[in-house]
């Protein structure tokens, strides 16, 4: 079988398209054969050395994917011919996504509706887990989400046209949330309101706070930040008491600097999402509300659902990674082997 490895730390040129054994699934796994695999920031920061020394010899990239059981181990309920979406598929493991079949602990296969294409199982994984974990976290509201579930709540999302932010804004909207969008530019703020937001505010013209303020009177329920140490002074004079902050990043900047006395007023909750060390419990309740938000058919990729897609073949997984490292606004795909 075809596979893209690295075998050292650097830039995307590292990658090479290799051919390996089929491996077979031990006890408790299945074999997927990935027909789509999904490219995150986190994929290419592995690689190039961000999160440390290399875990293993040999490493394939990719902790989402789409594609179809074609082996199974003791222990398991799949079948072979299910339809499956992956998630964290690389993580504690050698081998990901950028490759024609992978092994898998069950744990982290679920099935894929039949509704929902390929291209949705691979896009969802790390983007639409985190945002899951970021909506269900709150004093006040769920712990997990369904039609419903947020109704009442207002929820602040930055930077609605990246793949968490819009995965949090179809989630939070399928649960009944008034869903308000931060966005650098007309553009994104378009993608955002294909998403589903509300109400989406331009962070570059104007008093960003008094326009939040004018659409949520009494503050916002959730902020769901990607950018904390940019926003932080804006999260608090929006939130109501007891908000919660769930910040999943730290595009901006690595530091926060907080007013204790501005921030003992609000009753603020912070909570950090990180989905490597969330627990298997969070990481089950997700995967059960994404698919149930999939087969009522409330989350989608693409254009009309605010995430454009931009699609590589295996061969070139170094020019997939590249895009995302560089930036690209929407979904990155990998395009494995036929449906």
């Amino acid at each position: 079988m075809r596979a893209v490895v690295y075998t050292e730390r650097g830039d995307s040129s590292v990658l090479e398209l290799v051919e390996r054994e089929v491996p077979e699934p031990g006890p408790g796994e299945v074999r997927v054969r990935i027909v789509r695999a999904g490219v995150n920031p986190t994929d290419w920061k592995f690689r190039a050395g961000g999160m440390g020394e290399l875990a293993f010899p040999e490493i394939v990239p990719g902790q989402d994917g789409s594609g179809v059981v074609d082996a199974v181990g003791p222990g398991v309920d799949l079948a072979v011919g299910d339809r499956v979406w992956t998630m964290l598929a690389q993580h504690q493991r050698p081998g990901g996504t950028a490759q024609e079949q992978v092994v898998l602990p069950v744990a982290n296969v679920t099935v894929l509706p039949d509704s929902a294409s390929y291209d949705v199982g691979a896009s969802l994984g790390v983007p639409a887990v985190t945002a899951h974990r970021a909506l269900t976290t709150s004093e006040d509201g769920p712990s997990r989400l369904a039609p419903g579930a947020l109704d009442g709540l207002t929820v602040l999302v930055a930077g609605g046209a990246g793949a968490v932010g819009n995965a949090a804004i179809q989630l939070a909207r399928w649960a009944g949330a008034t869903v308000i969008s931060t966005v650098s530019s007309a553009s994104k703020g378009e993608l955002a309101t294909a998403a589903g937001a509300h109400h989406v505010v331009d962070y570059t013209a104007g008093d960003t706070v008094a326009a939040i303020r004018e659409l949520a009177t009494d503050g916002v329920d959730l902020v769901v930040e990607v950018a904390p140490a940019q926003n932080i002074r804006l999260d608090l004079q929006v939130i109501k008491p007891r908000a919660t902050i769930a910040i999943y990043a730290n595009n901006g900047g690595d530091e926060v600097a907080l007013s204790i006395r501005e921030t003992f007023s609000t009753n603020a909750r912070f909570q950090w999402v990180l989905l490597y060390t969330v627990g298997q419990a969070a990481l089950t309740a997700a995967a059960e509300d994404i698919t149930a938000a999939l087969a009522d058919g409330a989350f989608g990729v693409g254009d009309d659902h605010g995430l454009p897609l931009h699609r590589f073949p295996l061969e070139r997984t170094a020019d997939a990674h590249a895009a995302v490292e560089d930036g690209a606004v929407g979904k990155v795909l990998i395009d494995v082997s036929e449906a």
